[in-house]
Formats: structure tokens, C-alpha cells, sequence
């Protein structure tokens, strides 16, 4: 239902706002984006009796917190390699991306320098440009495409 000043093609007046990641060891996971990404931390709080802190990264609003009291996370599979995909193999989230506009063989040999994993290396994507799924803390995936 197309509600009073709603465009029927353009649907509801939404716009991203984050990603929230929960972490076991939030400033070490703050500390990886800051020095792998170059992500700006915008905000350091807590909320509900956990650290949650607000980084940017490209534009992109990322909060990461801790176990909140009460709380008891699971771990999640890290993402994995098929014939002609990539996926962890679990209902919800799989992953989230980002474009990189320059070198993204460069860069990712900086990263690896650093000593961030690859479980899925750089290959050539469905459009024919480079992309490869980077290993975060707490068995977060992140791809990076060519742009």
C-alpha cells in the first residue's frame, strides 16, 4: 500500500545507515578497520553495559560493540570458496562490500603484508573485475571489488 506522498516507483524515504558488528574484543577490531581500511572513528560509547564505537569508512557507518550483560554470541563460519561463489553457508548476513577505486591487486598486497587472510583470493568477478573476500575479526567478511 502506497501510503499519502509516497512514490509508488521510488518506494519508502529509507537511506543506509550502518552496519553492527559484535565483537569480542571491540578495540582490537576498532584498531584492524582503523589500520587496515583507514576507518575514522566518529564515536567511542557504551550502550546497554557494552563498548560501542562508531567508525567511517568510505562514506560507510560501521558500529562495532561488545557482548552486552546477559548476552551469549556464537561464532559464525568465516566465508569459504566454491566452484563459482562465495558463501559461509548460513541463513542472515553473508557478507558486505566495498568498491575500491585504484590498484585492488596493490592494496591487497599491502593488506597482506599487514597480515590480513584472503579465504577467497583475488579472482575475476562475473563483470570481469578483480574482486577477493577479506578475513575481519570475528569471522566478518569483507569483499572489495574493482571498480
Amino acid at each position: 500500500m502506497v501510503s499519502k506522498g509516497e512514490d509508488r516507483m521510488s518506494g519508502p524515504p529509507l537511506r543506509f545507515d550502518h552496519i553492527h558488528i559484535i565483537s569480542r574484543d571491540p578495540k582490537s577490531s576498532v584498531n584492524w578497520y582503523v589500520e587496515m581500511f583507514g576507518a575514522t572513528v566518529i564515536a567511542d560509547t557504551v550502550a546497554r553495559g557494552a563498548p560501542q564505537i562508531f567508525l567511517d569508512i568510505g562514506g560507510a557507518k560501521i558500529v562495532i560493540r561488545g557482548q552486552r550483560p546477559g548476552e551469549h554470541p556464537v561464532d559464525s563460519k568465516p566465508i569459504e570458496p566454491h566452484s563459482d561463489f562465495s558463501s559461509h553457508g548460513e541463513w542472515g548476513t553473508d557478507h558486505f562490500g566495498f568498491l575500491f577505486d585504484g590498484d585492488l591487486e596493490a592494496f591487497c598486497a599491502e593488506l597482506q603484508d599487514k597480515g590480513v587472510t584472503f579465504p577467497v583470493p583475488l579472482k575475476h568477478g562475473v563483470n570481469g573485475k578483480l574482486l577477493c573476500y577479506v578475513a575481519a575479526p570475528d569471522n566478518v567478511s569483507i569483499e572489495l571489488m574493482e571498480t
